[in-house]
This record gives C-alpha cells, structure tokens and sequence, in this order.
C-alpha cells in the first residue's frame, strides 16, 4: 500500500498522463478510421488508373519497361496476377511485409471488379482492379508502401510524447514537494502537539484548501492550549479546594483524640469537622452538576410558570442571609410568563442573588427588575457592592475562579456558582454578562427567550 502523498501524486500523474495519452490515440484512430482510409484510398486509387491507362496504351514489353523505371514505385508495390495465380512485381518493398492476396480476391479482379481491402490497423491500403493488356485481362493489385518520411515522423511525434512525459514528470515532481511540504508540516505539528509541545509555529502562507487547513490547524492548536491551561487550572483548583477542608478535619480530628479537652471545645472542633465536610460535599455536587451540564445530557423539564413570581420566592427563600446584613431590596418586577426548565433558572436566581447579597457591603440595596419584548425576557441584577476588576471580569464564568483570592477566605465559596448559572442559561439558549466596576458594584443581566426552543 503506498502511504507518502508525495508517491502517490507523481503516480497519479504519470497514469493518467499516460492512460489518457493512450485512449486518446485509439479513440481518435476509430473516429477519423474512414477519413484516413478515404486519404489513403484517393491517391492509391488515381495511381492505380494512371498504371492501367499505361497499360492500355503501350504495347505489354514497353509498358512493363516503363512501369519498372517510375519514380512512384519508391512509394508504392504492385503486383500483377495471371489467371494461374502467378505475378510479377514491380517496387522495392524496403522491409515492407505485402499485404496477403488471395486467388479469390484475383479471380474478383479478372472478373472486371474493383477490390479494396482495408487492413485492420489503418495504415495501409490494397487496391486491386483489372489491367487489360494486349495479352488479355490481368489483376493488379496496388498497395502503398511507407515513406521514408513515415518513420521519421513516427519517431518524431514519439520523441515529442517522450520528451513531455518526462518533462511533466518533473514539473509534478517539484509542484508534488511544494504541495507535501506543508502537510509534512502539519504532521510534524500534530506529532509535537501530541507529546504535550503547543509552541508551534506552522509559518504556511498559502492560500486555498491547504492555506485554510493551516489555519484551522492553529485555531485548533489554540483551542487545545486553552483546554490544556484550563486543565491544568482545574487540577491545581479542585487540589486546592479539597486540601484545605480535608486540613481541617485531619487536625480537628486529631485533636478530638486528646483526653485533656473540654466539652466546649470537642463541641467546637465537631461542629469544624461537619462544616468542612458539608463544604466538601457541596463542592462536590457542584462539580457533579457543572459536569452533567456540560455533557450535554441534562434533559430540560420545560414548564410554562411566572418567572416574577419565581425570583420573589427565592428572595424570601434567602431571607436569613439579607436580613442578617440589613440589606433591602429594591423590585421592579413585571408579570411575566416563561416556558423553561423551573428548577434550572431557579439555581440561577439563588446563585446570582446569593452572590450579590455576598459582596454587597452592609446596609446594601439590591435591584431587581424584569424587561420583557416580544420573543426574549430581560433580568437585571444590580447590587452597590465591591465590584470585578475588568480583567477579572473576562474569567468569572471559569469554573473555581475567584475575582479576588483575598476576598475568598472572607467570603468563602468553590467559585463555580457563576459557571454553573452559565451553562444553565446557554441551555435555555439565552445569553448572561456583567457589568461591574471596582468598589461600585455589578450587575447581571441575563436574556432568556420567553419559550425555551426544543431539540
């Protein structure tokens, strides 16, 4: 099996090259076979006439004299048959091999008919007609014998064909090196990429389907930089995130094995231990459910609810953390009826709310309001809380990320609440961005379509 491209373009060449070289000759010799035959037939035909006119003419000795002294016998063979079968010759043949005559052929001729006999190659012509002499009727038998010029011009015409095979062979040769280099380019990338090296510089300038290949190439290579950092990220975050509480409730626990303290504090370190534990746990399902998101295979349940209605009660349903923070709210809800998946968007609003009661400074006001137009429903967040640098700003839908690492140990949380509340909202096929600016709060605005499209 021949696997190099660059073999199988030379070969690809040289077939076809060389089988459409071939057909075309034998489908031009069977279109043009009777106008070659007819050029042929026309000045065997007149030569012919001219010999018996000779013959009809001279006495049969001075004729014969005669014919052997033309100059057209370099040209042509011709044989002249008795009733016996036998014949005279007249021409050197020059290693031409006659046509076969057969005695029903002479005696046709001797009849007073007129005998063409087209050979199967196309080449060549017998003509055979009656030759009356002063001795009786004869058969003559006329065929052309190739010019000297003939062979020169076969020989000619093959040297040209030769000569074009090789040198379109080696113009296929180069173009095949210009057209393999940059795919051996894209193998040896492939290869680095595949050991873990994305520092790959292709350097294809061409244009066309190679140029384009070139280019989704490096997109892609891009995109698995990308994938790659963000594993790396996830890794090194999920690490940092489990390490931390399993810290914990190792040295909690091992402190519970001292005999020497109190109630209150064995007391204290359980309620450590169980905190750091449900923490963990939450991550956990976080993770499990950003996973199942990201999967594609969560299934939305869509049903038509007020979506006013919905965002009220997870208000009240959050109460505790606003109220402890004397933190009021501000609503402008309008009615609003949407067809989407209920406990999905109600993670939405917990998590987005959650996070602006969490960054929102004490004695805070919360906005919310709802817009609605004729195929989408609008959702604005608004809280007067610390606010996401603009940098920060590109990367708070990444699963772990944190706007400030400080902030995190005051605050708390995994950092995939917004991620989660991101790939929900690209189920409903909607849209969700922030607005925000350091130490003058943020906001969410998310666009859901008032009828979530089916598969």
């Amino acid at each position: 099996m021949i696997r190099s491209l660059y073999t199988r373009v030379v070969l690809t060449f040289l077939v076809s090259v060389i089988g459409g070289t071939t057909i075309s000759f034998y489908v031009a010799t069977w279109v043009f076979k009777d106008k070659l035959n007819e050029n042929m037939q026309i000045p065997l035909l007149h030569f012919s006439q001219d010999v018996a006119r000779i013959y009809e003419t001279l006495p049969l000795r001075e004729a014969d004299n005669f014919l052997s002294g033309m100059n057209q016998l370099k040209s042509y063979h011709i044989r002249i048959y008795e009733e016996t079968g036998q014949f005279q010759s007249y021409g050197a043949l020059n290693g031409h091999n006659p046509a076969t005559v057969t005695m029903e052929q002479v005696k046709k001729v001797l009849d007073g008919e007129v005998v063409i006999v087209n050979p199967i190659d196309a080449t060549a012509n017998l003509l055979g007609m009656p030759l009356t002499t002063e001795m009786g009727t004869k058969a003559m038998f006329v065929e052309p014998i190739g010019h000297p010029s003939t062979s020169f011009i076969i020989k000619w015409i093959l040297n040209i064909l030769t000569f074009s095979l090789v040198a379109g062979s080696l113009s296929i040769l180069v173009a095949a090196m210009f057209l393999v280099r940059p795919i051996k380019k894209l193998t040896k990338a492939t290869r680095r990429i595949a050991a873990g090296d994305f520092n790959v510089k292709l350097n294809i300038k061409q244009k066309g389907e190679l140029g384009a290949l070139a280019r989704s190439f490096e997109e892609m290579m891009h995109d698995l930089q990308q994938l790659e950092q963000m594993r790396r990220e996830f890794v090194s975050n999920v690490s940092h995130e489990v390490q931390s509480p399993l810290t914990s409730i190792s040295g909690y626990a091992l402190a519970l094995k001292q005999i020497d303290i109190t109630d209150t504090e064995r007391s204290r370190y359980l309620d450590i231990i169980i905190a750091e534990a449900d923490r963990m746990s939450k991550m956990s399902d976080s993770l499990l459910k950003l996973s199942l998101l990201e999967s594609q295979s969560q299934q939305l349940r869509l049903v038509t609810f007020s979506l006013d209605e919905q965002i009220r009660r997870v208000i009240v349903a959050i109460q505790p953390q606003w109220t402890a923070r004397n933190i009021r709210f501000e609503l402008n809800l309008k009615a609003v009826r949407l067809t989407a998946d209920h406990d999905l968007l109600n993670q939405v609003w917990t998590n987005i709310l959650g996070n602006s009661i969490k960054f929102s400074r004490d004695d805070g006001v919360i906005n919310v309001s709802i817009k609605q137009d004729i195929k989408n429903v609008t959702v604005r967040i608004s809280d007067t809380g610390i606010g996401i640098s603009l940098e920060d700003q590109k990367r708070i839908f990444e699963r772990f990320f944190k706007a400030d690492r400080s902030h995190s140990r005051k605050y708390g949380g995994s950092g995939m609440g917004l991620a989660i509340v991101k790939q929900i909202v690209s189920l409903h096929q909607g849209d969700i961005r922030v607005e925000s600016e350091l130490g003058r709060g943020t906001t969410v605005i998310v666009t859901l379509p008032i009828t979530t499209p089916t598969e």
